[in-house]
């Protein structure tokens, strides 16, 4: 088959980041219309968490089954269904009567998005082979997460300040129909040369793990920590994980083949993703309801004091994916984990809530570091893998950043609860700060992390764990 002009690359491309912009527009909108959800729900703190975590656990735990899978039946089709049944979930979302029925329509979402993201990335990595060409394209697709958390909470706030917080769900469905109708054109098929098999048993104890984990955590303030119910859910997480790692050494095909870990930068990259992305996710779910709950605003008012942040991810997304072309990951990922690092020290010394001046210049260096950080996490991931089995190294990274925003809005909402009136202004700043202190914890992760697993050493590593690859005919070169 003749290798794709450069027109042809860029619509794959362009495809590509539309799955990411309707999945990267759920969950911004959807955080801006948690207060408008609760009032009409009658839900509580931890019902909010659930709308979120119901969904990224389902996507966490099958990213890596659609990952292998469409290395094995093909790209293209697994897209495809993706698309389908993630536009089908929206729109019962939309007419959810209860919060159980919004719970489960999520879950539907997220079993076609998981087959979305990393999907399109291996189709990306398998369109773009050329390192340089390759990070630039994936500065693109991190782009489209700043257009999207640029776009999403203004555009939310419209939606839920004018219809209604059921509307923010219409909004996929033109862009997922669209999608539809464009792969089906311009994405060709693809497939690994030797895909894996499939590891039911794996992806069992990976559900079990993460859902255990995440019961524990957003159920154990109500619950109280030494209930019966959590003390059994966070046996069941330690035994779920210990069987997970003890089968993926021994299954010939693992989920997870751990072989890829003995790589720094790939390892690294996982932590780094769920690091970031737990501050991420903590730092959107806290500021929503703050915004809204505790200064009173709109829904659009509270999109327009978010937009700071998000403008500097989509200005620094695309420079982002440059810098790692020519530079490596290294210098981007320190940029990352120190703005991160300055803007939840505001909240957790200065208590930036309580003035516009430091709220804002928060947001600003926020955005600025989650700006830089997503391109070298997936570049980093991919480089020195097979590129037979890009799916499942994507996947890996991929998961990484949603097994980190369940645990941050987990964890962050779990801190919250402990306060005793989180509609106080006095107390919800009490409150919060132990929640920015963990994300202060997160972001000096990533500046750490990635420092030390991008050099030249490091880089030998991904060189030595690739030639453990050696029965794939080709593999992804790294990128330093």
């Amino acid at each position: 088959m003749p290798e794709p002009t450069h027109r042809r690359r860029l619509a794959v491309l362009a495809v590509c980041c539309m799955s990411l912009l309707i999945v990267s527009l759920d969950n911004t909108v959807l955080n801006v219309a948690l207060p408008a959800m609760q009032r009409d729900l009658h839900t509580s703190l931890s019902g909010l968490q659930w709308t979120i975590d119901a969904y990224l656990i389902v996507l966490a735990s099958l990213l890596l089954l659609a990952g292998s899978t469409a290395d094995r039946i093909g790209r293209r089709k697994v897209f495809q269904i993706g698309l389908a049944l993630f536009t089908a979930g929206s729109v019962l979302c939309s007419l959810a009567p209860t919060l159980g029925w919004l719970v489960a329509a999520r879950v539907v979402q997220a079993v076609g998005g998981s087959m979305l993201n990393p999907v399109a990335m291996s189709i990306i990595t398998n369109t773009f082979p050329e390192p340089r060409e390759r990070a630039r394209a994936i500065g693109v697709w991190g782009a489209v997460v700043g257009v999207s958390m640029a776009a999403g909470p203004v555009v939310g706030g419209l939606l839920v300040d004018g219809v209604g917080w059921r509307a923010i769900f219409w909004l996929n469905l033109p862009i997922g129909l669209a999608a539809l109708v464009l792969t089906a054109r311009l994405v060709p098929e693809s497939r690994a040369p030797r895909p894996r098999r499939p590891d039911p048993a794996g992806q069992a104890l990976m559900i079990v793990t993460l859902a255990a984990v995440t019961y524990a955590i957003i159920e154990g303030p109500a619950l109280g920590w030494a209930s019966p119910a959590i003390a059994g859910c966070a046996a069941a997480a330690a035994v779920g994980l210990a069987l997970f790692l003890w089968h993926a050494r021994r299954h010939p095909e693992p989920l997870i083949d751990l072989r890829f870990f003995r790589s720094v930068p790939f390892g690294g990259a996982t932590l780094i993703a769920v690091c970031a992305f737990a501050g991420l996710a903590g730092f959107l779910f806290l500021n929503a309801l703050y915004l809204q709950n505790v200064r009173g605003l709109s829904a659009l008012h509270a999109g327009l004091y978010l937009l700071p942040m998000a403008a500097m991810t989509a200005v620094l997304a695309p420079l982002s994916g440059r810098l790692v072309g020519s530079r490596g990951a290294r210098l981007p990922l320190q940029i990352a984990g120190a703005a991160m690092l300055a803007s939840a020290l505001l909240f957790a010394v200065f208590d930036a809530e309580t003035g516009n001046v430091l709220l804002f210049a928060s947001y600003v260096l926020f955005g600025i570091g989650f700006g830089m950080v997503n391109a070298p996490i997936t570049n980093t991931a991919v480089a020195g893998m097979p590129r037979a089995q890009a799916g499942v190294a994507a996947a890996v990274a991929s998961t990484s950043r949603q097994v980190g925003q369940v645990l941050g809005v987990a964890v962050i909402g779990a801190v919250l609860a402990a306060g005793t009136d989180t509609g106080s202004p006095a107390t919800f700043v009490s409150a919060a700060r132990p929640a920015y202190w963990i994300m202060a914890g997160c972001a000096a992760a990533v500046l750490v992390l990635g420092t030390v697993t991008t050099g030249r050493r490091a880089a030998r590593s991904a060189e030595r764990t690739a030639a453990l690859f050696e029965t794939e005919p080709t593999r992804t070169p790294v990128s330093a």
